[in-house]
Parts: structure tokens; sequence; C-alpha cells
């Protein structure tokens, strides 16, 4: 799969975007040299458009992207709308890293595009030595075209709005972005991946139930999970079971209320799901070595710097 490569120093200068409606089926893409890159995001029909060695057909919820010096023509008649958006990469990119050998790398590509490259990778999984770099397939579907739709819409009218290039080229990257967390590629490569993601929800759901009594088996059954599997991911990828990261949490809470305001112990204990005083602090010492009373009394004295 032909893909796009940035690294996530990059940023983008916006040109021009707008939705395209067909007047009628017998319409066809005009014939043109790109000058900069073109984003398409169908949002029906299909779109008949070919390059200078490949056709294409791009349907509802799919995207094409075509670079600059491609040689933009319609082939066939049909009626289609489409989200369509022209950018640049910025010129001026720092180094991140430079990849190992061995990947799929066809070389960069000449000044003034020097802050991308073009890679044939493997449709699910980033070449090697690309961790942490943003990844534009030439095409492909799009599993949340609302997002895109919602971004795109967003660019235009911010653009007839405000006319501000910052504003406008900073959507233009979420855009990108957006299209590249959908791709394949990304999520082979993601830490977002299934696992993670289920991770992360888990973790939210910890922290803003901090102040409750909270149970592994509660979790399990609001995620529709086993208490075994949520406990094993959990170790797996943190390094202590949900038991543990729960009553972490919940003592993360209490330390900044010990160190930050006056309020009782007890009241402390309380806010972070504990009946009594006396269980709390059992539970604190297991975690922090201290009781909450050391605790605070260690950080009353420290010293606060304004410069």
């Amino acid at each position: 799969m032909i893909t796009f490569v940035y690294s996530d120093h990059q940023s983008f200068e916006y040109d021009l975007c707008g939705k395209f409606q067909a007047p009628s089926k017998e319409w066809m893409h005009l014939t043109r040299e790109l000058t900069n890159f073109e984003l398409m995001v169908v949002t029906s029909g299909t779109l008949y458009i070919a390059d200078q060695s490949k056709q294409y057909e791009v349907k509802e919820g799919e995207y094409l992207l075509m670079p600059p010096g491609a040689h933009q023509h319609g082939y066939r008649q049909g009626s289609c709308s489409f989200y369509w958006l022209h950018f640049l990469p910025s010129e001026n990119v720092p180094e991140k890293e430079t990849p190992r050998s061995g990947s799929a790398d066809t070389g960069m590509v000449s000044a003034p595009y020097s802050s991308w490259k073009i890679l044939d990778c493997p449709p699910d999984r980033p070449p090697y030595g690309y961790s942490g770099f943003l990844f534009l397939p030439l095409s492909g579907h799009l599993a949340a075209l609302d997002r895109v739709i919602i971004l795109m819409k967003q660019l235009q009218d911010t653009s007839l709005r405000y006319h501000n290039p910052l504003l406008c080229s900073s959507l233009t990257c979420a855009v990108l972005c957006e299209i590249s967390c959908q791709s394949p590629i990304w999520q082979g490569c993601s830490t977002f991946g299934q696992k993670r993601q289920i991770l992360q929800d888990l973790i939210s759901y910890v922290q803003y139930h901090s102040s409750e009594n909270l149970k592994v088996s509660t979790v399990a059954a609001y995620f529709g999970y086993s208490e075994k599997y949520l406990s094993s991911l959990f170790r797996s990828e943190m390094g202590m079971t949900l038991k543990q990261f729960i009553q972490k949490t919940r003592m993360d809470s209490a330390m900044a209320e010990l160190t930050d305001t006056n309020h009782p112990i007890s009241q402390i204990a309380y806010n972070v799901g504990f009946q009594d005083a006396h269980n709390f602090s059992n539970a604190f010492r297991k975690v922090t070595g201290m009781t909450p009373g050391q605790y605070r009394k260690g950080y009353a004295s420290r010293k606060i710097s304004f410069e």
C-alpha cells in the first residue's frame, strides 16, 4: 500500500477547501496538474478520477490523496459529492529519527517536501523503524466518516469566517491526523489498539469513580468483561492488578487532599470511598509506607518557589 509518511513534528500549510456536488450524472472531473496535495473525501456516489499511472473509483465513505505533480483528470462520467482540501507540508521540520535499514523506503522526496516520504507499506502494520510517525495511505475506507466530515465542515467555516492561516493550518492537521488514526497501519502500530483502548477506558472509569468504594466486580460488570480478563490485562500492561490500580487511584486522590487542603483525615477518608478513618489509614500505609498524618506532616514544611 502506497503511503505518505510524516514525522509527528510535521505541520501543514492550508491552501483551500470546500465541498463539491456534481451538477449532473454527466459530470466528469477536470484535467490539471496538481501543485499541492489534494485530499478528496467522498460523501455520496462514486468519484472516477485518475492520475498518470492509475484510475481510481472512490466510493462513499472513502478518500483519495493525490500529491503535487499528479496529472489529475476524470476518466468517466458520474454523479457524486465530496469534500476537498488542498494543502502542503511545512518546509522547516526538525529531524526526529532516522529510520533503520531494512524498511521499504523509496527515498526522500526532493525539497521543499523533504519532511515527508513515500513508502510501500504492508496494509496493516508500519514499516520497520517508523514508530511515532503519521501515516496517510494514498486511499482508503473511513470507518468513522462523520468524524472527518465534522472537521472538514469546521475547516470550511473557519476559512470563510476568520481567514486565519494558523487556525486553518491547525484544522488541516486535525483532518489528516483523524484520517491517519482511522488507517489500518496506524491501528496496527498504535498504542490505542483494542486492548489499549479498553485499558484507557478502564483507567478513565476508575479515576472518575475514585471517590467510591469501587470493586473489580463492579468495573467488570460495567464493561462486560470477566474479572480475570481485566486483571490479566492490567497486570500485563500496567504491572499491577486492577484491584491494586483502584486502590492506588484512591490513594493518589487522598494524597492530593492531604497536601493541598486542611480537610480532616476522616473527611478525606470519606471522600475516597472509605467509611471510617481507621480502614483508610491502614490502606494508606500499605500503599505509601506512612500514615495519612505522617504524610501530611512531611509535606507541610515544604518550600514553595515562585520563580
